[in-house]
Order: C-alpha cells, then sequence, then structure tokens
C-alpha cells in the first residue's frame, strides 16, 4: 500500500487509525516518521514519504515520534492473512526466532536460502531479517524500560541485544532519547506497577472495532482447569517459551487489550506479546472482514449485530491440535475433562500466586514417550492421538508461526482418524488460517440451515466461495446464532 501515495496521504490527513500498521509515514523535514493516526498537524505531502515498515523507516535515517509510538501500532495483517515466504518468516521474527537463531535459522525453519529470504523480504518490507528483528529488539527495550524497574544492563541483554553500546545507540538512533531519558519520560504517565521483577504491563493496541464477546467467551468456555482460567473479568492461561514460561493475564479495555506478563525469563518478552497478539487476533482488518461478509444478505444482519468478531486462537499450536483430537465427538465438557487429566499427570507445574494456574500443557514429546493403554480415551482416538504426538514430537509435523499452511493440511490429513472437521479446526485456530472453514460442524449445519443456506457440507462449501478469503470469520458468526457459552463474554 505504502506505493499508493495518494491514498497514504489521505489517511495521514484524515488520521485514520485504520491504517495504522499498514504504512508508516516519513517526514523528511523533521527526519521523524509517525503512524497515519498521528495526532499532531499532517506535514505537506511533498514533505511525506511512505515506508511498508518501521525497519525500513529506521534504516533510511528516520526516528520514531515521539506522540504517536509508531513501533507500539498494530501489526500489518498482511502476515496473518498469507502464507507465502514473506509472511511465514514475519510471523518468525515476530516469534523471536532471529534473535534466538539468527538468519540461517530463520532459513532452516523456512526451507529457503538466507539470500532468498533477505531478497524477498527487502522487496515487501524495505528492510532484511536483521533490520526487522533489530526494530523488534528495540520496541522489546522500550517496554521493559517503560514499565520494568530494571537496570538498564538487564533490560539490554533482555530485550536481545549482544551489548549495551549497541542497546545505548540504537535506542537513541530509533527515539532520539536515551535509555535513562526515555524511563523518565515514562515516569510522568500514569502506568501500573509490576508486582516482581518479572512482570511486565502493557497495552495492545488493535483496529477498531472488535467484539470480544465471542472472542473471551470461547477461551473461557474451552478452558483447560489448570493451564487456562476466567478470573476476575481476564483470561489468564500459562505459556511455555523459548527461554522458559509464563502467565499472560488478558483483560478486554477501551480501545485496547490490557496486557499482564509473568515471565521467568524476560528474553522471552517479545515472543510472549507475539503470541498474546495472535492468540486474540488482533493484528486482524475487520473493516476488510466485515465489508466482504456484509455483501452477502443473509450475513449481513450477523455483521451489523458484531462487528469486528475475531478468530481464537492459541499460544501454543502442537497443544491446541492435541486438544482438538481430545474433542473429537465429545461435549466440549468432556474434552476440557480429558485435557485437564493429561495435564494433571502429565504437565510440568508452575506457581501462580495471583491465580489457579497450576500446570503447562504437557509437550508432545512428553506425551509420545507414554504408554498408549494409560490414556484413557477409546481406541481408535488413541491411536490417532498417539500418531499426532509423534508426528509433532518428532518435527515431522510442523504448526508454528512459519508453517506451510496447505501442507500442513495435508499432513494432518494422512494420519488416522484426522478428517476433515479435525483439520479445518487445527487450520483456524492453530495454524491462524482466516480462510479455514468447518463445514461438517454441527453447529455451523444448524445455523446455515436456520438462516437459509444449505447444510450438506458439499453445498455449504459451495455457498461459502463468496465468502472468501474470510471463511473463519464466517464461521465465528454463524456460531453465535447459538445459545452456548462461547459466544458470551463470562462474568
Amino acid at each position: 500500500m505504502h506505493n499508493d501515495v495518494d491514498r497514504c496521504v489521505r489517511a495521514v490527513q484524515s488520521k485514520d487509525a485504520r491504517f495504522d500498521g499498514w504504512f508508516f509515514t516519513a517526514v523528511t523535514t523533521t527526519r521523524i516518521y509517525c503512524r497515519p493516526s498521528c495526532p499532531v498537524v499532517p506535514p505537506k505531502p511533498r514533505n511525506m514519504t511512505f515506508y511498508p515498515s518501521a525497519a525500513a523507516a529506521q534504516q533510511a535515517g528516520f526516528r520514531a515520534c515521539k506522540r504517536c509510538r509508531p513501533d507500539a501500532s498494530p501489526g500489518s495483517p498482511r502476515w496473518n492473512e498469507r502464507a507465502d515466504l514473506a509472511a511465514r518468516a514475519m510471523r518468525l521474527i515476530a516469534d523471536g526466532v532471529v534473535d534466538r537463531e539468527g538468519v540461517p535459522g530463520l532459513g532452516a525453519r523456512l526451507g529457503y536460502s538466507t539470500r532468498q529470504i533477505e531478497r524477498q523480504l527487502v522487496a515487501e518490507l524495505g528492510a532484511g531479517p536483521l533490520a526487522l528483528a533489530r526494530a523488534q529488539r528495540a520496541q522489546t527495550a522500550r517496554l521493559l524500560i517503560e514499565t520494568t524497574p530494571l537496570p538498564m544492563g538487564e533490560v539490554a541483554f533482555a530485550a536481545g541485544f549482544a551489548s549495551i553500546r549497541t542497546f545505548n545507540d540504537t535506542v537513541r538512533e530509533v527515539f532520539g532519547l536515551s535509555p535513562s531519558e526515555l524511563r523518565a519520560r515514562a515516569a510522568g504517565r500514569a502506568r501500573p506497577a509490576p508486582a516482581t521483577t518479572g512482570t511486565v504491563a502493557l497495552r495492545l493496541p488493535y483496529r477498531a472495532p472488535l467484539f470480544p464477546d465471542n472472542l473471551f467467551g470461547h477461551l473461557a468456555a474451552t478452558g483447560v482447569p489448570g493451564t487456562e482460567e476466567w478470573r476476575e473479568g481476564a483470561y489468564r492461561c500459562t505459556m511455555r517459551l523459548p527461554n522458559g514460561h509464563g502467565i499472560a493475564t488478558l483483560r478486554p479495555a477501551d480501545g485496547h487489550i490490557a496486557c499482564r506478563l509473568a515471565l521467568t525469563d524476560l528474553r522471552d518478552l517479545a515472543a510472549a506479546v507475539s503470541r498474546c497478539r495472535r492468540l486474540l487476533d488482533l493484528d486482524a482488518d475487520p473493516e476488510a472482514v466485515d465489508g466482504l461478509l456484509a455483501e452477502d444478505p443473509l450475513l449481513a444482519p450477523l455483521v451489523e449485530r458484531a462487528p469486528g468478531r475475531r478468530v481464537p486462537h492459541t499460544v501454543d499450536p502442537a497443544e491446541f491440535a492435541l486438544r482438538a483430537v481430545l474433542g473429537q465427538q465429545v461435549s466440549t465438557a468432556s474434552a476440557r475433562t480429558l485435557a485437564a487429566r493429561l495435564v494433571t499427570a502429565h504437565g510440568t507445574p508452575v506457581e501462580d500466586p495471583e491465580g489457579g494456574l497450576t500446570h503447562l500443557f504437557p509437550t508432545p514429546a512428553d506425551l509420545a514417550a507414554l504408554d498408549p493403554e494409560t490414556l484413557a480415551m477409546p481406541r481408535t482416538r488413541r491411536l490417532t492421538f498417539t500418531a499426532l504426538t509423534a508426528a509433532l514430537a518428532c518435527g515431522e509435523l510442523d504448526l508454528g508461526p512459519g508453517s506451510d499452511w496447505q501442507r500442513a493440511r495435508e499432513q494432518l490429513a494422512a494420519l488416522p482418524g484426522i478428517g476433515p472437521w479435525t483439520v479445518e479446526t487445527i487450520a483456524m485456530r492453530a495454524l491462524g488460517d482466516p480462510d479455514a472453514f468447518v463445514a461438517t460442524d454441527l453447529g455451523v449445519r444448524l445455523a446455515a440451515g436456520a438462516l437459509g443456506l444449505p447444510t450438506t457440507p458439499a453445498a455449504l462449501t459451495r455457498r461459502a466461495r463468496a465468502w472468501q478469503p474470510w471463511r473463519a470469520y464466517a464461521v465465528q458468526h454463524l456460531w453465535a446464532t447459538g445459545e452456548h457459552a462461547i459466544n458470551r463474554l463470562p462474568k
């Protein structure tokens, strides 16, 4: 979009927040870059230059605006809509792969050479993987500087910098302030004080509108006791992270999601934030989704009633896939009970002074080592479950942020006992494919019949072609016609 100068200028002049994250505006006279909705007086069009990413603007010598804080804008929805090389790379960079494994590690995960990845990202975003990772480190550093009392040396290494000097130079270059000046500036703003050194409180932005009822209702109603809970108006869950584990507390608020992260290792902050954003589908573009679905006269009333529906995803794709198998042909309550037994027997215990979370969900490797006969489930589902755990444990099946969605579908379908419902459920919730469609789901078929849509899977799939590429969002609207607890924000 950044190449459409006229459209970008109109967005900046109207301060249109819908385009935050789509592109960044650099002002040649001040050498500052902003988000489109920056509250300051818009510059003259001849002084505007547009970039597809914050990293590209930084590479061109611009520093972040102190008013609109462009580094904190919602992420571009393009990376969650697509499954091509650039999108897969961006999801992995957001998860911290470059910081942990370097660009060669990124290439190994994607199956491409570092040169191909560099060329593709520069073409799409104006910056390579190292520059994109550097921009993310700067954002993580700012969060730690402003929300924790950590000494600057600890902030530098927690944010992923190799040296304090590089940390100081990067922060000064990106934000136009030294780390100490950033902390002093933040001290004048009201902010929640963290309870412990490993706790970070922050706001997660999103593109309005956002309808929280089915988003948090689904997570709370299907949550596994011990690893998830709804407490005092917030969804809480445990997360297994690259360097340790964490507990996320997420609460819908006015214009943002209030997020509190308790981490055993602050180096996991960027990965934890990325996974929380993916869990709540915060980088979605509701205007595009609702606009297309509302063109269908049968869906239009549903969209008008609840604009901004999101698709609830997961913080751990492998965990969700295993839970999807546990939920085959049983009620939500039964699926929760089965998963809770696995968690209690084989999960990793954690401490939660602020609530009732007790465990991390067991890893595929832990479950693959079990005697299948000890699993309390029907024989056919036990075979499916053990085949899936084996494929995930050995790395043959990749459901992570950098996975190839089509290949993952084919691999899942090849496993015994995994049919279209399970494949598309995993594609929708674990892979994050916005076009996943569970045509065989009973709730979807009942809702379709009530609306006058076809009820057989084949006919409904043909009818749903008009909803592409947002069929997963159409599913949320169809489910919402029922009285299930997943559709209600818990009290």
